[in-house]
């Protein structure tokens, strides 16, 4: 169904949401909460040390006061019952004309008892008490106000939901209705609706997924690869064009790729490392024995920068060689990307790194004989397969950062081969990890200062970009901290809100060091290396998992320098002191399976790499186990083939036979 079916949709407000991937009604519906906010008045003492709400009545009139430029204050009395309070909010000038005499409104923010002063951080003329309000993933121009509004309208109308659960499963776990389910998640009234909702709706999100690993593990042959013939003394040579040695592990995954190039099987790998290991130059060994074989290879990467970060280094590790390398982008003009296509089909191109760009139509090879993707949670398996496509059964090398341990890896990844590196390259130090209470802040800012004197450079992570209700700190407030503490140096803002090509040039600044110090979301969990940045410090550590915060971690220490990692928090976390001891990234995510409860619904919760919209494989580990043996079940029954839906999905995947 149509946006435009929904009453005060127009062109406007569809291009809007096109923005955040919803085409539709059915996209719209099943774009989910990201968190929860519990609705709860207080009293004022119960703010005195915690953000919270109270209902409150003005008694005077408001007042503006503007205090320097771009700064202002305003100012009213208040009566909660019997009390009497001064209210103070910074930079609402606008909020003069809307606050009336004897207005009944809630204010979220702190009291001071000393001053008798609550300090709001806003002010609501509809929130009820005891209520739970959705929070979602917004772009510019879509408010919460709108997106629920919408989604409430949404599923008033007679849409069609499908329900890929079996029958059987659903009266087995006693699991809710599709459709009640979409109601609950969105509109929910107790706690308990949203934990029945979240059951229903991640249960049927692996199910469906591990349906098609499992689909394809059993019923599929592995397809006949391509026969070449290589000889391990010409493959040795490449081992000649590295600076260095190779670790162990690096060696062991160049050893197993050897063996699956050189049989008659076709190779489906996924090479596993922890950040800094070193995935990238195994995969160019790979990319080696294919041009050694007289195939051409795909490179993709999810982000431009990614793919001519790629380039740079794969062109400088290749410069002995007679290899034709070439980056393909989507912003490259039309009279270069037709260069680049005409070369590829001629085979004047052996190696072609780049972005989405390389699964349009236009590109065809004459040879293709290996596939790479890098970060490979990061596509679709459409995408993936799209490219894998424009060859007859080419090679297919996967690279992901995401440590998941063996076991979860091979229920995810299904008959994919793996290889594991753990082991980082000699001449890196560890990165040094240390928790900083707010009050100690004073401590982190002399490590960054020293490491600014040094002309390195620092990343700032926060876990929101701009949230006036929530005591956590936003990126927007730490530019305002930052530019006071650090005020000769340039200090940059990225996170999920800004298109692409935004992304791009900041990224583009920093990695030329015209940016010092960049403040980010954890859009930069996985993202270029930056080998000049040092710091890595993290605002409200505890409300990352463990394993995003060592991919963040990650952003840093990938050089021969000393690297630091400082966690603010106020809170005693048991997690964080696990970043402490430990730069082991496959341990650390065995900690965080360990320690995780069944579920944070109403904290800043990080959705784990994979493409899930709402199941985190990291948080939900034991649904999706579960999944595992309930679609096996499903498929060796062959209760599957009672079902069009799956037999839909089966076509869907039909070009992997």
């Amino acid at each position: 169904m149509e946006l435009e079916i929904i009453k005060g949709v127009g062109k406007k407000t569809v291009s809007l949401l096109n923005n955040l991937n919803i085409y539709n009604v059915n996209d719209l519906v099943e774009d989910y909460p990201f968190r929860y906010d519990i609705i709860r008045f207080g009293t004022l003492n119960d703010t005195i040390k915690e953000y919270g709400y109270i209902e409150c009545e003005i008694v005077t009139y408001p007042k503006s006061v503007m205090i320097r430029r771009n700064f202002s204050k305003l100012s009213f009395d208040a009566s909660i019952g019997d009390d009497f309070i001064h209210v103070n909010i910074f930079n609402r000038p606008f909020l003069k004309q809307t606050l009336k005499l004897n207005d009944t409104v809630v204010l979220y923010g702190k009291y001071d008892k000393l001053k008798n002063t609550f300090l709001a951080s806003n002010i609501f003329f509809d929130k009820k008490n005891n209520t739970i309000e959705p929070i979602y993933h917004l772009t510019e121009g879509v408010t919460e106000n709108l997106m629920r509004k919408l989604i409430s309208s949404a599923l008033s109308m007679p849409i069609e939901v499908i329900d890929y659960i079996p029958d059987s499963i659903n009266k087995k776990y006693k699991l809710i209705d599709k459709k009640e389910a979409l109601n609950k998640i969105h509109k929910p009234q107790t706690i308990n609706d949203v934990k029945q909702a979240k059951l229903k709706l991640i249960y049927e999100e692996f199910f469906k997924f591990m349906f098609k690993v499992n689909y394809l593990k059993i019923k599929e042959k592995k397809a006949n690869g391509i026969q070449r013939k290589l000889d391990e003394k010409t493959s040795s040579k490449y081992f000649d064009l590295l600076p260095f040695t190779m670790t162990e592990d690096q060696l062991k995954a160049c050893k197993e790729i050897y063996d699956d190039m050189s049989s008659e099987t076709r190779m489906n790998r996924l090479v596993l490392g922890d950040v800094g290991s070193g995935k990238t130059v195994v995969a160019a060994y790979a990319i080696y024995l294919n041009y050694l074989s007289k195939h051409q290879t795909a490179f993709m990467a999810p982000t431009e920068i990614l793919a001519i970060q790629h380039y740079k280094s794969l062109t400088k590790l290749f410069k002995g060689t007679k290899m034709n390398i070439e980056l393909l982008t989507g912003h490259m003009t039309k009279k270069e990307k037709n260069n680049i296509y005409d070369r590829l089909k001629n085979h004047d191109i052996d190696l072609v790194i780049g972005t989405h760009a390389l699964i349009s139509e236009e590109v065809t090879f004459d040879n293709l004989g290996l596939v790479i993707t890098d970060e490979q949670h990061r596509f679709g398996v459409l995408q993936r397969n799209n490219l894998e496509n424009k060859g007859t059964r080419p090679d297919v090398l996967y690279l992901s950062a995401t440590p998941i341990p063996r076991t979860y890896a091979l229920t995810i990844y299904g008959d994919t081969d793996i290889s594991i590196i753990k082991t980082k390259p000699k001449g890196r130090k560890e990165i040094i990890t240390k928790v900083v209470k707010e009050k100690d802040i004073k401590y982190a800012y002399n490590i960054i200062q020293e490491e600014l004197n040094n002309d390195h450079q620092v990343f700032v992570v926060s876990p929101l970009i701009d949230n006036p209700e929530s005591e956590l700190t936003s990126v927007n407030e730490l530019k305002g901290v930052l530019d006071k503490e650090f005020p000769n140096y340039t200090i940059g803002i990225i996170h999920g809100k800004l298109k692409q090509e935004e992304k791009d040039i900041i990224m583009n600044e920093f990695l030329n060091n015209k940016i010092q110090i960049l403040i980010s979301t954890t859009v930069i969990e996985v993202g270029i290396d930056i080998p000049n940045s040092t710091i890595m410090m993290i605002y409200n550590a505890e409300r990352f998992g463990l394993a995003t915060l060592h991919q963040l971690r990650g952003r840093v220490g990938r050089n021969d320098l000393q690297s630091y990692c400082l966690l603010v928090s106020n809170k005693d976390n048991q997690r964080l002191k696990v970043m402490e001891e430990s730069n082991d990234g496959f341990y650390i995510t065995e900690k965080d399976f360990e320690m995780r409860r069944e579920g944070d619904l109403f904290g800043t919760v990080q959705s784990g790499d994979m493409v899930f919209k709402i199941g985190d494989i990291r948080e939900n580990i034991k649904i999706l186990m579960q999944c595992k043996i309930d679609s096996e079940e499903f498929i060796t029954s062959n209760e599957y083939k009672e079902y069009d839906i799956y037999q839909q999905i089966i076509n869907e995947i039909s070009f992997l036979n």
